[in-house]
Protein backbone atom coordinates (compact mmCIF):
# COMPACT_ATOMS: atom_id res chain seq x y z
CA UNK A 1 0.00 0.00 0.00
CA UNK A 2 1.54 3.40 -1.02
CA UNK A 3 0.81 7.04 1.73
CA UNK A 4 -1.33 7.93 -1.61
CA UNK A 5 -3.58 4.51 -0.97
CA UNK A 6 -3.73 5.11 2.87
CA UNK A 7 -4.55 8.46 2.47
CA UNK A 8 -8.18 7.71 3.17
CA UNK A 9 -7.89 4.66 5.60
CA UNK A 10 -6.52 5.30 8.78
CA UNK A 11 -6.03 8.27 11.17
CA UNK A 12 -3.00 6.81 12.29
CA UNK A 13 -0.85 9.54 10.38
CA UNK A 14 -1.61 13.41 10.04
CA UNK A 15 -2.83 12.86 6.25
CA UNK A 16 -5.40 10.16 7.07
CA UNK A 17 -6.01 12.06 9.97
CA UNK A 18 -7.39 15.21 8.34
CA UNK A 19 -8.46 13.37 5.58
CA UNK A 20 -10.91 11.57 7.71
CA UNK A 21 -11.79 15.08 9.30
CA UNK A 22 -12.36 16.10 6.06
CA UNK A 23 -14.98 13.11 5.55
CA UNK A 24 -16.76 13.14 8.98
CA UNK A 25 -17.24 17.21 8.41
CA UNK A 26 -15.25 18.53 11.53
CA UNK A 27 -13.19 20.92 9.48
CA UNK A 28 -15.79 23.71 8.34
CA UNK A 29 -15.67 25.98 5.27
CA UNK A 30 -14.14 25.71 2.04
CA UNK A 31 -11.42 27.66 2.86
CA UNK A 32 -10.33 25.13 6.07
CA UNK A 33 -10.69 22.19 3.94
CA UNK A 34 -8.84 23.23 1.41
CA UNK A 35 -6.07 24.25 3.45
CA UNK A 36 -6.21 21.16 5.19
CA UNK A 37 -6.15 19.03 1.81
CA UNK A 38 -3.13 20.46 0.50
CA UNK A 39 -1.30 20.35 3.61
CA UNK A 40 -2.35 16.75 3.77
CA UNK A 41 -0.95 16.22 0.09
CA UNK A 42 1.85 17.76 1.34
CA UNK A 43 2.60 15.67 3.84
CA UNK A 44 1.94 11.90 1.68
CA UNK A 45 4.54 13.80 -0.94
CA UNK A 46 7.37 14.14 2.03
CA UNK A 47 6.58 10.59 2.58
CA UNK A 48 6.69 9.04 -0.52
CA UNK A 49 9.68 11.22 -1.33
CA UNK A 50 11.46 9.90 1.73
CA UNK A 51 10.24 6.31 1.09
CA UNK A 52 11.92 6.34 -2.26
CA UNK A 53 14.95 8.16 -1.05
CA UNK A 54 15.49 5.17 1.96
CA UNK A 55 14.97 2.72 -1.27
CA UNK A 56 17.67 3.86 -2.95
CA UNK A 57 20.13 3.24 -0.55
CA UNK A 58 21.66 -0.14 -1.00
CA UNK A 59 21.46 -2.74 2.19
CA UNK A 60 24.30 -4.58 3.24
CA UNK A 61 22.69 -7.74 5.06
CA UNK A 62 24.94 -6.97 8.16
CA UNK A 63 22.55 -5.30 10.20
CA UNK A 64 19.43 -6.12 8.69
CA UNK A 65 16.67 -5.72 11.38
CA UNK A 66 13.77 -7.95 9.17
CA UNK A 67 10.25 -6.71 9.51
CA UNK A 68 10.66 -4.64 12.56
CA UNK A 69 13.04 -2.21 11.23
CA UNK A 70 11.48 -2.15 8.16
CA UNK A 71 8.11 -0.93 10.57
CA UNK A 72 9.91 1.17 12.32
CA UNK A 73 11.63 2.94 9.35
CA UNK A 74 7.99 3.17 7.91
CA UNK A 75 6.78 5.33 10.95
CA UNK A 76 9.72 7.39 11.28
CA UNK A 77 9.17 8.24 7.66
CA UNK A 78 5.80 8.77 8.54
CA UNK A 79 6.47 11.23 11.25
CA UNK A 80 9.14 12.84 9.44
CA UNK A 81 7.08 14.43 6.79
CA UNK A 82 4.05 15.06 8.86
CA UNK A 83 7.06 17.44 10.86
CA UNK A 84 8.01 18.62 7.77
CA UNK A 85 4.84 19.56 6.51
CA UNK A 86 3.10 20.87 9.18
CA UNK A 87 6.41 23.45 9.06
CA UNK A 88 7.00 23.97 5.49
CA UNK A 89 6.36 27.87 5.10
CA UNK A 90 6.14 28.18 0.95
CA UNK A 91 6.38 24.68 0.34
CA UNK A 92 4.16 22.34 -2.35
CA UNK A 93 0.83 22.41 0.28
CA UNK A 94 0.55 26.48 0.47
CA UNK A 95 2.35 26.63 -3.49
CA UNK A 96 -0.89 24.32 -4.22
CA UNK A 97 -3.64 26.34 -1.66
CA UNK A 98 -2.49 29.73 -3.62
CA UNK A 99 -3.17 28.41 -7.06
CA UNK A 100 -6.67 26.91 -6.08
CA UNK A 101 -8.06 30.02 -4.87
CA UNK A 102 -6.20 32.51 -7.04
CA UNK A 103 -8.49 35.16 -8.45
CA UNK A 104 -11.15 34.85 -5.36
CA UNK A 105 -12.15 38.05 -4.43
CA UNK A 106 -11.21 39.87 -7.96
CA UNK A 107 -14.07 39.22 -9.41
CA UNK A 108 -12.84 36.44 -11.54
Amino acid sequence: MTGIDGLGGSSGNRAGGILESLRTGKIQGEEARLKAATDALEGTFYQELFKAMRESVPESGLLDGGSGEDAFTAMLDQHLADVQASRSEGGIGQALYRWFTRGEGDGA
